[in-house]
């Protein structure tokens, strides 16, 4: 139950400030306990991160690819894709993930996001193979490219409503830059 509170507090302080806002005093703050105690259950900050990405990602794929399986066509099952990663942006689990990525991490966090990133892409590839792509890897790698050009664009607030940058995506996505 520790180790659940300590993660639900480094999500919570992921989104809310960043990596920078990951420490162990504030984890300690955050759950009530010493900080010396959080050091039993996490050995570093890299230590949290990956227990995190352990955790959260494989949930989040499981919603996106729980939204792909009730698509009917590959067409819908690339839009799912899309729509149900963007959907997540508001998420905790999401806000931390994005705040975990665009940190500087030892080389094992680092290869665990690579991991978990690459399982999230390879659920994209068969709906992709059906549409006709002769490289559905590299086609599914650049479409999760368009996805997180779009997370960033939502994470930002920009100009734009969320709504609108995710039918951009999508229709970028399925048609390319023909609109």
């Amino acid at each position: 139950m520790q180790r659940a509170a300590l993660l639900d507090a480094a999500r919570s302080l992921l989104s809310e400030g960043g990596t920078d806002a990951l420490t162990f005093p504030a984890l300690a703050e955050r759950t009530g306990l010493a900080r010396s105690s959080v050091y039993e259950y996490f050995r570093s900050r890299a230590a949290v991160v990956e227990e995190l990405c352990e955790v959260d990602f494989p949930v989040w794929a499981a919603e996106v690819s729980a939204a792909m399986e009730h698509a009917a066509t590959p067409e819908d099952r690339v839009e799912a894709y899309v729509r149900r990663q963007l959907a997540l942006v508001g998420d905790r689990r999401h806000r931390a993930v994005v705040a975990i990525s665009a940190s500087e991490l030892d080389a094992g966090a680092r290869e665990k996001i690579r991991a978990a990133h690459g399982g999230l892409v390879a659920i994209v590839v068969e709906a992709l193979a059906h549409l006709g792509h002769t490289e559905p890897r590299l086609a599914a790698m650049l479409l999760q490219g368009v996805v997180d050009a779009a997370v960033r664009r939502i994470e930002l607030g920009a100009a734009e409503d969320p709504e609108t940058i995710t039918d951009a995506a999508v229709n970028m996505a399925l048609r390319g830059l023909r609109g």
